[in-house]
């Protein structure tokens, strides 16, 4: 669907969420693309900061890979292998298993993790160019009102 020859009331009449399936695959391909030319996936990037304790983990403990599956379920995407993922952090020493399976971050996993952090503010320029504050806060209300509208429970 072409949107530049279309008028507000013809935009107005197209299906929401062919649109917002659009935009997601295009922000996911945007995103794992710049994260790529940084030397990381998407998945080892998210395993790395749900075993910091200095990011999304609360405590820094160790986690199998059913464990970390689990806390990732809302954005794991079917093609995302944690298992391989985990490997290649290992082979690079960010990531040090257990003999309980518990993958926990290193040190330098750690300092890996915050040093790909700080591109997130650039990334997001990039993705949210040309919007202003306003514009995206009212585009993200009427989505979770669609949300709503539907059944769903916005996060």
């Amino acid at each position: 669907m072409e949107t530049q020859h279309l008028s507000d009331a013809e935009l107005a009449a197209q299906p929401a969420a062919y649109w917002t399936g659009v935009a997601y695959e295009s922000l996911i391909a945007f995103t794992r693309a710049q994260l790529a030319e940084f030397g990381f996936t998407q998945p080892q990037y998210w395993l790395l900061r749900n075993l910091s304790k200095n990011d999304i983990s609360p405590n820094g403990h160790g986690m199998t890979i059913a464990e970390l599956q689990q806390a990732m379920s809302s954005y794991l995407r079917p093609e995302d292998d944690l298992e391989a993922a985990a490997a290649v952090l290992l082979e690079r020493g960010w990531l040090t298993r257990d003999g309980e399976g518990r993958l926990w971050i290193t040190e330098s996993g750690d300092e890996a993790r915050a040093g790909l952090k700080q591109h997130a503010p650039a990334i997001r320029d990039r993705i949210h160019h040309g919007i202003d504050d306003a514009d995206y806060v009212a585009t993200l209300k009427v989505l979770q009102q669609m949300i709503r509208n539907t059944g769903g429970t916005p996060v």
